[in-house]
C-alpha cells in the first residue's frame, strides 16, 4: 500500500536540465536520492521509483511528457496504485508568483496559469492536491514566461535554486512525517 505519490514537474530532455521549470524535476531526483533510490523508465509516461521516506511508502514520479501534458503520467499513476484521495498527491512545482527564494505549502487553490497544473486538474477533475510550490519569479513581461523559466539561470540564481530544491525535499519530507498543516507552519513562514 502506497502512502503518497510524489510527482516533480519539469520538461523531459537535456536542454531543460537545471532551468527553473525543472526544480520540481530536481526535488523528486533529490528525494529519491535521500532514499537510496534513482527514478527509472516506468509504463506511465514518467520516470518513477518506490522508495521509503520518513518511514511511508512513496512513489517518486518525474513526467516524461512535456509540463502542459502532466497529467497523463500522473493520472495513470495515481490509478496504478489506486489512490483516489487527492491529499495523497504532492505536486512540486515552479511558481511564477512567487519571488525567487521563496517556497511555499499549499492544498488546493488556482493554477496560476501553470500548464502543468492544468494538465494534472484534468485528468484528475480536482486541484484537491498538496502542492509545493518553489518561487522562480517573474519575468519582464508575460510574454516572457516561457523564456524566464526555459533559459538558463545565472549562477547566483542557480545557487538560490540549489538551496530552494533541498527545502522544497525537507518540505516534502515533514509533510510526510507530520501532516501537510505542521508542514505549512513550519516552512510558508520561511
Amino acid at each position: 500500500m502506497i502512502d503518497a505519490i510524489i510527482v516533480g514537474l519539469g520538461n523531459p530532455g537535456k536542454e531543460y536540465a537545471r532551468t527553473r521549470h525543472n526544480v520540481g524535476e530536481e526535488t523528486a531526483a533529490l528525494l529519491a536520492k535521500r532514499a537510496g533510490e534513482s527514478l527509472k523508465s516506468g509504463r506511465d509516461k514518467a520516470l518513477v521509483t518506490e522508495a521509503r521516506l520518513t518511514g511511508k511508502r512513496v512513489v517518486l514520479a518525474f513526467p516524461t511528457t512535456y509540463m502542459n501534458e502532466s497529467g497523463q503520467a500522473v493520472g495513470a499513476i495515481m490509478r496504478r496504485h489506486r489512490i483516489l484521495d487527492p491529499k495523497q498527491l504532492i505536486i512540486i512545482h515552479d511558481e511564477l508568483d512567487l519571488e525567487p527564494g521563496v517556497m511555499k505549502l499549499k492544498v488546493g487553490g488556482g493554477l496560476a496559469g501553470h500548464n502543468g497544473l492544468k494538465s494534472i486538474t484534468q485528468h484528475l477533475h480536482t486541484q484537491d492536491y498538496i502542492r509545493v510550490r518553489i518561487g522562480v519569479g517573474k519575468p519582464r513581461s508575460k510574454e516572457h514566461g516561457a523564456d524566464h523559466v526555459l533559459s538558463k539561470v545565472s549562477k547566483a540564481d542557480r545557487e538560490l535554486l540549489d538551496v530552494m530544491v533541498q527545502r522544497a525535499a525537507d518540505a516534502v519530507e515533514m509533510i510526510l512525517a507530520e501532516g501537510i498543516d505542521a508542514a505549512m507552519a513550519r516552512f510558508n513562514g520561511l
